[in-house]
């Protein structure tokens, strides 16, 4: 549990860094830079285009022909763009914030291995690859088990633990791989993973919860038009500094983790050999010692000092 909180602490006030809060700008500053280069190429055509498409809509043409008969006026010309950026609107986010997810959890884990394990060893346990694959199979297993467990969620404190138990075991095996990518072996990795599953689960379903907040916000903004500019940005940024603070939190774990892994290895090392010289001195304790050779009595010698015969 020391682990788990000093882990906690230090990514939220890793969360106040300048880098940290830059980083999670980025998504903001690339849906805008998307969005003015989108409208400078295509925004007349996409007006143009979503004003033919309302206009020749059977449904909706008694509707505007109501609303002119009140002294409304040509109601598609107000409509049409705000239908255009409706629908671009979740387009860009998904976007940036897939962009600003692959380049943010490298560049977090780095700087928490450069100011804090500066000399912890780089093994180069996963490849950029294996990651990409990880994922979309963790990925798929979570879809399926979503799947599967919608009918428990007509139980009401069910949906309540279900949704967020996936969704916090697939963040768990994501990020905990992209954490231990660059330092750890395949080996390492695994007994990490089984040595402290249950922190790491715990660490993925609160930061799931944590996630939720952002859905609030976006929901306001859909049902506020008239703050939609405003809401969105903001579900936006919360939603991508959660998402630095969930990757600095399993980054401060399971880097702190994986040295004292190596250090109880470097310990067992260090005392093997002593281990050893004393069993092999008790060993030879307990050998039968060889029986020592018999001495031969001297000749025995006559009075005059000659041999005696």
């Amino acid at each position: 549990m020391g682990l788990l909180f000093d882990s906690f602490w230090r990514a939220a006030v890793y969360c106040l860094r300048p880098r940290v809060i830059v980083l999670s700008l980025l998504p903001l500053l690339l849906m805008a830079a998307l969005g003015l280069g989108l409208g400078y190429f295509y925004w007349d055509a996409a007006v143009q285009g979503m004003r033919s498409l309302l206009d020749a809509s059977t449904l909706l043409a008694g509707f505007w022909s109501w609303l002119q008969g009140w002294g409304v006026g040509d109601v598609t010309t107000v409509v049409a763009p705000l239908m255009v950026v409706l629908a671009i609107t979740p387009l860009l986010v998904v976007l940036s914030l897939l962009v600003v997810a692959v380049l943010m959890t490298p560049a977090l884990v780095a700087l928490v291995a450069d100011r804090r394990f500066p000399k912890l060893e780089r093994k180069k346990g996963g490849s950029f690859i294996a990651s990409v694959a990880w994922s979309l199979s963790s990925t798929l297993l979570a879809l399926v088990a979503l799947v599967v467990s919608i009918p428990l969620w007509l139980v009401p404190p069910l949906v309540l633990i279900l949704p967020p138990l996936i969704w916090g075991w697939l963040t768990y095996r994501v990020m905990v791989f992209d954490a231990l990518a660059d330092h750890a072996s395949k080996e390492e990795r695994r007994e990490l993973f089984l040595r402290h599953r249950s922190s790491l689960l715990g660490i993925g379903i609160l930061t799931g919860y944590l996630g939720a907040a952002p859905s609030i916000v976006w929901a306001s903004g859909v049902v506020f038009a008239a703050a939609f500019f405003v809401l969105v940005p903001l579900a936006i940024w919360i939603y991508t500094l959660v998402f630095a603070f969930s990757s600095l939190w399993f980054s401060h774990y399971c880097l702190a983790a994986l040295e004292r892994l190596r250090s109880e290895k470097e310990e067992s090392l260090r005392n093997a050999p002593v281990a050893g010289g004393s069993a092999e001195g008790s060993d030879s304790t307990l050998l039968p010692q060889a029986p020592a050779p018999a001495s031969l009595p001297e000749p025995a010698t006559s009075a005059n000092g000659a041999p005696a015969p």
